[in-house]
């Protein structure tokens, strides 16, 4: 069964500094019927303004996931860790046993633009880490690249379930297949353009940018 969710019917807030949409219940918003899909907890896509960002806070046991679509977003925690993920990078933060983070755009002009994934580990109390790695769209072009496993896929970010996250670049025309074996799921949120699902059309044809995840239930 595929179940399609227009992007209107996401639920949406607009903290000024800050314009998300939560695809699953979050913060302030909770609906029963809408609170996870297996392991994937939080589907964000946030736009967060120049000279903002998200304070130092805490986080512990869950898998978080940043892709960046668009700007630069800067990186720092209580690991002494510290970095920039900017447009094309995704970034893999293992919370763990405990960690404390704050991520921040410091262009004085240009928005961040960027989907954030929690995932819960099958393993409680792990060691906080983080990581982040550059994937092209040269890379992703005609096909599903894999950018998050766990582990058992090479040059992606290893988390701790079993789950994979692919990034997907499409021209006009161009099609993927993707198979999940049994006892599995897929989510795809389509980031940008137009495609057909299973010969159902999501909207009219054009160059696409996607993101798949494969999931257990």
């Amino acid at each position: 069964m595929i179940q399609v969710i227009a992007s209107a019917e996401r639920h949406h807030q607009d903290f000024g500094w800050l314009d998300t949409r939560w695809h699953f219940s979050f913060d302030t918003y909770h609906d029963p019927a809408n609170l996870s899909l297996g392991p994937l907890l939080v589907f964000n896509d946030d736009v967060i303004q120049p000279g903002q960002g998200f304070g130092a806070h805490p986080h512990r046991d869950m898998e978080i996931i940043t892709v960046l679509l668009e700007g630069a977003l800067e990186h720092r925690d209580n690991q002494g860790n510290h970095g920039v993920i900017e447009a094309g990078e995704v970034q893999m933060m293992r919370a763990g046993a405990g960690i404390v983070h704050s991520e921040f755009n410091h262009s004085k002009e240009e928005p961040v633009h960027l989907l954030q994934l929690w995932i819960l580990p099958r393993t409680r109390g792990l060691k906080p880490g983080w990581e982040q790695r550059r994937f092209t769209r040269e890379d992703r072009l005609g096909k599903l690249l894999p950018v998050v496993s766990p582990g058992d896929k090479p040059d992606t970010l290893a988390i701790d379930q079993d789950a994979v996250i692919y990034l997907g670049s499409l021209r006009r025309g161009e099609q993927v297949i993707h198979t999940a074996p049994p006892n599995r799921r897929a989510y795809l949120f389509l980031i940008s353009g137009d495609v057909a699902l299973n010969g159902k059309p999501l909207a009219a044809q054009t160059d696409s940018e996607l993101i798949l995840l494969d999931l257990p239930y």
